[in-house]
């Protein structure tokens, strides 16, 4: 597969006429080739129509339709693992076991969501039949299901260069909705992205299916990001990045003219509460998996565990001696891109001139290896409860290999922490069963303040499951009610839609009495 360094309008090639950019390589700081153009204002517009025109179509398409698209779609990335791999390892410096696991996931969600669509039910199909003897006045037939919302803009993430990218979890769940997707690749792996947008292009034409439904725009600023968020024609935006980038886009999507869904997942600490049973089972191994899940990937998951809240037992000090002595002797990490680097170095800076504020350890920005502008030192700070209650910002997400120990008087301190929390996706108290029973309190709190909350795991690692939530309050994400990862992610690209004494002919099949999908529906409010 050969790179081109251009966008796909639908199932053709961009132009040249876009500004130049290249990818860089973590590990030596190198620019790769080949050289990338972005999208011309014209082409997003272009792109944009196609995928209006390919609303009637493709959002009528059947389920069976749309589930072999979407399993076409993962045999190629399997087919292709390899080659993915190592570009998206050239541009990320992330380990080649997780690249290609990364593959295989990619893979496994986009046919998770064909086995969704295939089955039926998830239209949530009702019938309400018609009364017409009822009084004073007769009922009319009242049927309802979920119809595919329109053009979906989906914007590529930089720490999962496959999953949460071009053929990533927004993208399989939209095209399962039956919504056109236009992507706007991530510059930070761009040469990924088109090997990925080439598989998907080469699934629309196999599948005979209008080419607008699939386009993926390249752009080495945010101008066309910003005009494909305010293009008339786009219907829903996802986004998984930054609280900046991601406030940036809900401000966008509200000031429209016609405000349209946003769906971002932006900032989260991911709190983790250590109850007494935990320390009893050992500190340094209790230590040992909280460095290991702070500093997996670098500490660049969103759901990195950020802060701690630690009580005053028999084993705290020598839990915080061996956290302590594992971030003293880990070697340097390598960051996706010198801008996550440079913001890491000046978020841990600012950290560290905090009144009360104990850093251990932190090199200045000029010390963490001044010529190796991607790498960055994993960092603990340790803060009291009543520090953090007074600056709350202290706990605001720090992108990368660091997190904050919170210093409690007792596990009754809990709860005054957790009701100051903000949104998270995750929250993890790590005890024994009797520590669980004796802290409901905690639990109903972290009910409200988290999309996924956790015992006795690390919060890294995301299982893709028809059960699994990844959201939760702002600013973890724009939309409490929905989840990026699982099955549920497809209602986000979905609206009910209403016929009103429809003849059995013009309705969708899902609907007729006869149910030739088979699918489960409720009549009159109860299972058929």
């Amino acid at each position: 597969m050969e790179l081109t360094g251009l966008s796909f309008i639908g199932t053709q090639r961009g132009s040249r006429d876009g500004a130049s950019f290249q990818a860089f390589a973590p590990q030596t700081g190198d620019p790769l080739q080949p050289v990338f153009r972005s999208a011309t204002p014209q082409e997003l517009d272009h792109a944009a129509r196609l995928a209006a025109e390919a609303v009637a179509s493709y959002s009528q398409t059947s389920g069976k339709t749309r589930g072999a698209f979407l399993r076409h779609i993962a045999d190629g990335f399997e087919s292709h693992r390899d080659v993915l791999a190592q570009r998206a390892h050239l541009e990320t410096a992330l380990p080649m076991p997780r690249l290609t696991g990364e593959v295989t996931r990619t893979a496994n969600q986009l046919r998770m969501f064909a086995g969704v669509v295939e089955e039926g039910s998830w239209v949530q199909a009702r019938i309400d039949p018609a009364l017409p003897d009822r009084a004073p006045l007769p009922r009319p037939d009242i049927r309802s299901m979920l119809r595919a919302l329109g053009p979906v803009a989906v914007f590529g993430a930089s720490n999962f260069p496959l999953a949460f990218s071009v053929g990533g979890g927004d993208t399989a769940s939209a095209l399962a909705a039956g919504c056109p997707v236009i992507v706007k690749a991530h510059p930070a792996h761009p040469g990924t992205s088109e090997l990925a947008a080439a598989i998907i292009n080469e699934s629309v034409i196999a599948h005979d299916l209008h080419p607008g439904v699939f386009s993926m725009l390249f752009d080495s600023g945010v101008a066309i990001g910003t005009a494909l968020v305010k293009h008339p024609l786009i219907r829903a935006v996802a986004f998984t990045g930054s609280l900046r980038g991601g406030r940036a886009i809900m401000d966008l999507t509200a000031a429209r003219p016609d405000p349209i869904p946003c769906f971002t997942e932006m900032s989260s600490g991911n709190p983790v509460f250590i109850l007494p049973g935990a320390l009893r089972k050992g500190p340094a191994a209790l230590a040992q998996s909280l460095f290991g899940s702070f500093t997996l990937g670098a500490g660049q998951f969103c759901t990195k565990p950020g802060i701690v809240f630690l009580a005053e037992a028999p084993q705290s000090l020598a839990f915080r001696d061996e956290l302590k002595s594992f971030v003293e002797q880990a070697h340097p990490f390598t960051l996706l891109t010198s801008g996550i680097a440079s913001e890491y170095h000046r978020a841990t800076d600012a950290r560290a001139t905090q009144v009360s504020l104990t850093v251990e350890p932190h090199l200045s920005s000029e010390d963490q290896n001044g010529s190796e502008p991607f790498h960055a030192q994993a960092t603990l700070f340790t803060t009291t409860l009543d520090q953090l209650l007074r600056q709350p910002d202290l706990a605001d997400e720090i992108f990368g290999p660091e997190t904050l120990l919170v210093r409690c008087g007792s596990t009754q301190d809990y709860l005054q922490a957790a009701r100051a929390l903000a949104g998270h996706l995750t929250a993890t108290v790590l005890g024994d069963e009797d520590d669980l029973a004796a802290n409901r309190e905690l639990i109903h709190i972290l009910e409200q303040k988290a999309g996924r909350v956790i015992f006795n795991g690390f919060p890294t690692g995301v299982e893709v499951t028809h059960a699994m939530v990844h959201g939760g309050p702002y600013p973890s994400t724009s939309d409490p009610r929905f989840t990026s990862v699982g099955s549920l992610a497809i209602y986000r690209f979905a609206r009910p839609v209403c016929f009103q004494n429809f003849p059995q002919t013009m309705l969708p099949p899902e609907l007729q009495d006869e149910n030739p999908l088979a699918i489960s529906r409720l009549r009159d409010g109860k299972p058929e």
